[in-house]
């Protein structure tokens, strides 16, 4: 069977939408070689998926398309999908064409989160408009809705009104490197890199207000904890400039480092030589990052109130993301209990097994099959 995959976030997005689409299609190649996926992208020019065949990777054919490739995504591809004998179209990232079913071809599409449903004032009234509309429409025209987690799936359900029994639930995985133990030279070198010279907390994802690294900051400084140090790894936005702010104005400069533009390749032994790993965000879909530290072996401190218990089970210790004094307590727990880290790691290590490439693979081609019917 040929199954065509939305796969402009796998060739040119470096983060989240990107990691999903890389992820899901070397599951596929890897563990359910009996199908063809071909990957439709209006370009490959970044490098960022060089293990992906070449002649699998299919880009706007007409000089028009190539032109206008945002509306080939849109609508016109449709008719491309049609001439390569495609019998399933999965959009990996929120939407889906026109046209799909008047070729009949079975669509699905997922959903990673509803966010700017959510938490309207994090985003541009423009933005939210846009989103609405192609989340909505995908979810009304295509035959099966994945939702990435069970938060996910009920937001589907409360806010577009969306049947129960057209969404499934297909969890991910992470990037594999985050599988490969570092060597204990390679994971000194790199921390000698980034000046990290203490026992540290670690938390990674862009520096943006729903991310809530500023109240991490704050709960880390209630802690009074000179032995250790926070490292915040991530993009720079305008929400920086407020953490640098309390830094400074608390002399935490010692202390706090902030870090970007790391390599991928360094993330690996920066997670497996944190003592703790936080991730406090007020709001996600999934929350890929905690199994990023999972797979390191490293314990977890998350957020109540959206999907980010699901991702972290047992392997983390939860905390109001609105209360720094109740972010400050569990972390003092995790910095001064060593027997209750080691429990969370191996806790961790049982509840990851659940989000392999392969039982994900298994999970997608049943349901490609089962539309296909």
């Amino acid at each position: 069977m040929r199954i065509g995959f939305d796969a402009k976030r796998a060739f040119a997005n470096k983060t989240g939408l990107g990691n999903y689409s890389r992820f899901i299609l070397n599951a596929l190649l890897t563990h359910e070689k009996e199908h063809e996926y071909f990957a439709y992208t209006p370009k490959n020019n970044q490098d960022l998926f060089p293990g992906f065949p070449e002649n699998l990777i299919q880009q706007p054919k007409s000089f028009l398309d190539k032109k206008l490739s945002a509306f080939w995504r849109y609508s016109t591809i449709s008719s491309q999908l049609k001439n390569d004998g495609i019998r399933i179209f999965h959009g990996l990232s929120n939407e889906i064409p026109q046209g799909l079913s008047a070729k009949n071809i079975r669509s699905v599409v997922t959903i990673h989160d509803l966010i700017f449903e959510k938490l309207p004032s994090h985003f541009k009234p423009i933005d939210r408009l846009i989103y609405r509309h192609k989340f909505k429409s995908a979810c009304e025209r295509s035959d099966v809705v994945i939702a990435i987690s069970e938060q996910t799936k009920r937001d589907i359900i409360d806010l577009y009104r969306v049947r129960e029994d057209k969404i499934r639930v297909v969890y991910q995985d992470c990037n594999p490197v985050f599988k490969e133990k570092a060597d204990e030279q390679k994971r000194s070198e790199i921390l000698n890199l980034y000046g990290i010279q203490k026992p540290y907390i670690l938390c990674v994802g862009t520096l943006e207000e729903r991310k809530n690294q500023l109240r991490l900051v704050e709960a880390f400084n209630q802690l009074g904890q000179s032995d250790f140090q926070l490292v915040l790894i991530g993009k720079a936005t305008a929400y920086t400039a407020r953490i640098t702010d309390f830094i400074t104005t608390n002399n935490l400069q010692n202390r706090v480092l902030i870090l970007q533009n790391v390599p991928t390749l360094h993330l690996p032994a920066l997670y497996q030589a944190a003592e703790i790993f936080a991730y406090v965000s007020i709001y996600e879909g999934f929350g890929i990052p905690i199994l990023e530290a999972l797979h390191s072996g490293t314990p977890v401190l998350s957020a109540k109130g959206s999907c980010l218990e699901e991702a972290g089970g047992p392997g983390g210790l939860y905390a109001d993301p609105y209360k720094t004094e109740d972010i400050s307590h569990q972390l003092e727990k995790l910095i001064t209990d060593v027997n209750l880290r080691k429990s969370l790691v191996e806790a961790g290590k049982r509840h990851i097994s659940q989000f392999t490439g392969a039982h994900i693979a298994g999970q997608l081609v049943g349901l490609y099959k089962e539309i296909a019917n």
